[in-house]
């Protein structure tokens, strides 16, 4: 029996792509300059990671082993094309705003790692909500990294959210606070090199507290028992 529980654990926090096992840091660390960047590229992944989930639990009975990673791979591939053309065609500016790290998603190794652990071995309705978590899990760090460097980069949120949402999402933008001269440290990749470890640094924090909190577990007492010898 599917625990869906433990799914959504392990995709949300425990086992997060991007903050655990530190996968696509390529475009995890490069289109997160602004909150509309990384929450486009993310939705992109999340359509494409639950798509693959799915496709993959439903031929895994008829795919030879020997060749299961270039058919994924494949898989994945006309998913990423698909909705490549789909931004192209509906959220231009955000198509050239993200440039060749849509087609890169191909290549990104949360989802043929998902596909190959999980959804390869499990059904489609697992195999859908697992992709579905470590797609959340992995926008919610695109986003919350987006948001601290556009805040301490340019002092805004939401900046350009017509790329993503059309014409009306331009009063989306938030100015947090004026700035006469971007901060570049943080629009550039080293400050997300920065400002991901400062991450990585609280959520073991937070999992030092919540260990601390567990009820500990007395060490179990070992009898001993003596022998003696009787002649």
């Amino acid at each position: 029996m599917t625990n869906y529980r433990e799914i959504a654990w392990q995709g949300l926090w425990k086992n997060n792509p991007g903050l655990v096992q530190l996968l696509g840091l390529c475009p995890l660390l490069a289109v997160t300059a602004t909150v509309t960047n990384a929450l486009g590229l993310g939705l992109a992944t999340l359509i494409v990671l639950v798509g693959s989930n799915v496709l993959v639990s439903l031929v895994r009975e008829f795919v030879p082993k020997e060749i299961r990673i270039p058919v994924f791979v494949m898989i994945i591939a006309a998913l990423v094309t698909c909705v490549q053309l789909l931004i192209n065609a509906y959220a231009y500016g955000l198509y050239l705003s993200l440039g060749i790290f849509l087609p890169l998603i191909v290549t990104n190794c949360v989802i043929i790692g998902r596909a190959e652990a999980f959804a390869s071995r499990n059904n489609v309705t697992s195999a859908a909500f697992d992709g579905l978590m470590m797609g959340v899990g992995f926008t919610a760090i695109l986003v919350v990294l987006g948001g601290m460097r556009e805040i301490l980069g340019q002092g805004t949120l939401f900046d350009g959210a017509e790329l993503l949402l059309g014409d009306w999402a331009a009063n989306l933008t938030i100015q947090v606070f004026n700035v006469d001269t971007p901060f570049l440290l943080a629009m550039l990749p080293p400050g997300a090199f920065i400002a991901m470890g400062l991450l990585i640094a609280l959520k073991n924090v937070i999992d030092s507290k919540i260990e601390q909190k567990k009820p500990q577990q007395a060490p179990e007492a070992i009898a001993r028992a003596r022998i003696t010898k009787v002649g």
